[in-house]
């Protein structure tokens, strides 16, 4: 059975105001100035030493992060040794932001850090391409893959052997600062480093204030959680999953037309799969159109047919309706065929699928329905950490052939536009996809940060006026544990009835599965070995 479960730590960390401006020194190409964000409070600098278990400052607790004399000490341990004299760490409780200073202003740093002191060991959660998050582990800082996103360090004491006692854990969360975005990366000089990156070569910065989040403690998956809930009230940007609105379709089965009929998903496909669930003795009480419904053009029909296949990625969006393949005889329009699927499958909720930029390509500038939204055509450019670990084709795609980006200011009316035309059709919620394009696209919307602000904002206040409840996913970020993709006919049910009840609704644990701890460090892709993997009502 073609069933993907996914188990992934993921990080949303979403914009934070905008920062202040400086009036730049100097000015760009053809004379226009340059804006150059310049950090509104100061961070604290301390001087660098290399004391491994140094005892605490005055007034200090072993929990605090300390940088001292060229060491970064958390919970009394070396974390980091050799730091440089740029390096600067803002208190925030028990917890600290490191950062640095840069002697010239630039829309992209890269600071070294310090290298990682002996004894410890890490799980690192990076993309490997643009898209997608994977883990890695490893010891010392070389290794510390290009574009991690979180990093989980482990030292144990001499003599503490597999027991918990004597066990520290650090955890380094590269966030937002103001305009600018940070990731981890080490280098082959065995130093651990974060780059610092607007996206657009006119938002410059001469230094990181609060760039990465380090905290400590005992217990790892105390420690995420209680960094994360830390993180939320300081940024008060983003919320900690206890504190947000569960959608309800999660407690049914459901199954997403993807994997089953690709972009060739039409009426009949659909029927066919929700019969077969059916008769199979797992009916789905929630459905995904996927990517497939949406009336698009192939601008490049024309082009050479040895580029062909590269334009794949470059359709655009040319209408909010339905294309064809859901108006005919059967079905007149999208309205018939969610009116059908819910009056004889049972179906609860029917979620369609959309781009975060209207499709992969984008909009057509050129479609009287699209015009109002103010799109051009933007090239990607990518960070070069996006390009350290794996190209992606869809990228290649679009940074030769564009995208097709709407207005910023106009983004809210795209979304309240196609939202209010789905919800009209009985449609209750969305599955957004394409997301981390729109960070290739910053140059000239004030960078990464800012662009996706204004995209995020736009499309969350759509979901919250159009939808009821939180129906929405961000694609390549959700879970899929009772999302189900099969062909019809082809469903294993001696699996699905595991699973599925007779009315639909599914055996969910109330928490995340997650590894024991004796594994966290362990690649079990690779090494070979079975791992243990625990869904618990407790946090420890």
């Amino acid at each position: 059975m073609a069933m993907t479960r996914l188990l992934a730590i993921r990080l949303l960390l979403p914009s934070f105001p905008p920062p202040r401006y400086k009036t730049p020194r100097c000015r760009g190409r053809g004379g226009h100035l340059r804006l150059i964000p310049m950090p509104v409070v100061a961070a604290a600098s301390h001087s660098l030493s290399s004391a491994a278990d140094a005892p605490p400052c005055s007034g200090q607790t072993q929990t605090m992060a300390r940088l001292e004399h060229g060491s970064l000490l958390v919970a009394g341990r070396e974390l980091l040794a050799r730091a440089p004299p740029n390096v600067t760490l803002r208190p925030a409780g028990d917890a600290a932001f490191l950062g640095a200073r840069a002697d010239a202003p630039s829309s992209r740093h890269v600071f070294s850090i310090g290298t990682l002191a002996s004894g410890w060991r890490w799980l690192s959660l990076f993309r490997f391409k643009i898209w997608w998050m994977v883990p890695a582990t490893g010891a010392g800082a070389t290794a510390v893959p290009a574009e991690t996103q979180m990093l989980l360090l482990e030292s144990r004491r001499e003599g503490s052997s597999t027991s918990d006692e004597g066990v520290s854990y650090a955890l380094m969360l590269p966030v937002l600062d103001g305009g600018f975005r940070a990731s981890l990366q080490g280098s082959p000089e065995d130093e651990l480093q974060f780059c610092f990156e607007s996206g657009d070569p006119e938002v410059q910065t001469t230094e990181a204030v609060e760039a990465v989040f380090i905290n400590s403690g005992d217990n790892p998956f105390k420690l995420l959680k209680e960094s994360i809930k830390t993180l939320s009230k300081i940024k008060g940007t983003f919320a900690h999953i206890e504190d947000k609105e569960i959608p309800a379709n999660l407690d049914w089965f459901g199954w997403c037309t993807w994997d089953a009929f690709y972009k060739d998903v039409n009426p009949t496909g659909i029927e066919e799969g929700l019969q077969s669930l059916c008769e199979g003795g797992a009916p789905p009480r929630f459905l995904i159109i996927d990517d497939g419904w949406q009336e698009t053009v192939d601008e490049f029909k024309e082009v050479d047919e040895t580029l062909r296949e590269q334009t794949v990625f470059a359709l655009r969006l040319a209408d909010l309706k339905e294309n064809h393949k859901f108006r005919g005889d059967t079905y007149k329009n999208l309205r018939d065929l969610v009116k059908k699927i819910k009056e004889k499958h049972g179906v609860k909720y029917v979620y369609a699928w959309h781009a975060l930029l209207g499709y992969w390509g984008g909009v057509l500038a050129t479609s009287n329905a699209m015009k109002k939204y103010n799109p051009k055509l933007v090239y990607p450019v990518q960070s070069p950490g996006n390009v350290a670990n794996l190209r992606d084709i869809a990228m290649d795609s679009l940074e030769n052939f564009g995208v097709g980006v709407i207005d910023p200011a106009k983004i809210y009316d795209f979304y309240n536009d196609q939202h209010s035309y789905l919800t009209s059709v009985g449609v209750d919620g969305v599955k957004v996809d394409v997301q981390n394009v729109l960070e290739t696209l910053g140059q000239g919307f004030g960078g990464r940060v800012a662009i996706t602000q204004k995209y995020q904002h736009a499309l969350e206040a759509s979901i919250a006026q159009n939808f009821k409840g939180n129906n929405l996913i961000c694609c390549m970020s959700h879970n899929s544990d009772s999302i189900f993709s099969d062909k019809p006919g082809v469903h294993d049910f001696s699996v699905l009835k595991k699973l599925v009840l007779p009315d639909g609704s599914i055996l969910r644990a109330k928490h995340a599965g997650r590894p024991t701890r004796d594994c966290l460090f362990n690649d079990p892709v690779m090494d070979g070995k079975r791992h243990e993997l625990k869904s618990s009502s407790t946090s420890s």
